[in-house]
């Protein structure tokens, strides 16, 4: 089986944030860029997919920060093959996202598409969706374990409130991982290093496209510090008097 993961490039967000110019992004000129948490499970979903049942991976990423370090790192876990999107526009959205890669995946070929179910650049959690749309594919998100039984995929979903469900699924068809069955698997610097000497990157030009997001981000910026909390004190009468005098002062009673 074949098996595509494209992944994204988010900001590591043990650094500090900063808002460019425009106010209506973040400024990355000085950010870490790694790969967004719930792809990395995605490529740990396939490789151990490929362990229990065999497949060809290709690992799809963005030509933003230190990608290559995390296509060499996919191809130590067990990827098969490594593509790099150049030419990409400054402003990267899930949805401008989805349809280039839908635009470079038309042409491949895979039994299905496994992308993490959202990111912290954006929280839509659309990229996936708007990827099987783009494909005419079927989407099932919020996915735990994959399965291969009788010709199609048993997967595992999770619902709010801890509820789980199990799904066949028919391929080809693109899955929204939200973790895998195993934590992403460390793999040591000597084995990365290893995989650059041996394995090759393909470039592929992103195609000149532009998508309606449906809205526009009119400012971006950070949360307001308050002014912090006021201690009340007293006995029970006092403090529930204290708490009305404030709640009609704010006139919200």
């Amino acid at each position: 089986m074949k098996i595509i993961v494209p992944v994204r490039m988010v900001p590591d967000l043990v650094e500090e944030l900063e808002i460019n110019e425009s106010e209506k992004r973040l400024n990355t000129s000085s950010l870490r860029m790694i790969v967004s948490e719930a792809d990395d499970n995605a490529i740990e979903e396939a490789i151990i997919f490929k362990e229990k049942y065999g497949a060809e991976i290709t690992v799809i990423a963005p030509d933003i920060g230190d990608c290559n370090d995390i296509l060499f790192a996919s191809f130590a876990k067990g990827a098969d093959r490594l593509i790099k999107i150049t030419g990409l526009p400054e402003e990267l959205n899930s949805h401008l996202y989805a349809k280039i890669l839908s635009e470079i995946i038309k042409n491949m070929e895979y039994d299905f598409i496994l992308t993490g179910c959202q990111s912290v650049m954006d929280l839509d959690g659309q990229t996936g969706i708007l990827l099987a749309g783009e494909l005419n594919l079927p989407y099932v998100g919020m996915i735990l374990k994959i399965e291969k039984k009788n010709g199609f995929l048993s997967v595992n979903k999770e619902f709010p409130g801890g509820v789980y469900a199990k799904y066949s699924v028919e391929i080809p068809a693109v899955l929204g991982i939200l973790s895998s069955e195993n934590p992403p698997r460390y793999i040591p610097v000597a084995k990365i290093r290893a995989a650059m000497k041996s394995a090759k990157i393909e470039e592929i030009s992103a195609p000149d496209i532009k998508v309606d997001m449906g809205f526009e981000v009119i400012r971006v910026y950070k949360p307001e510090v308050s002014k912090g909390a006021e201690i009340i004190q007293g006995s029970l009468d006092e403090i529930a008097k204290k708490l009305v005098d404030i709640l009609e002062e704010k006139g919200l009673l």
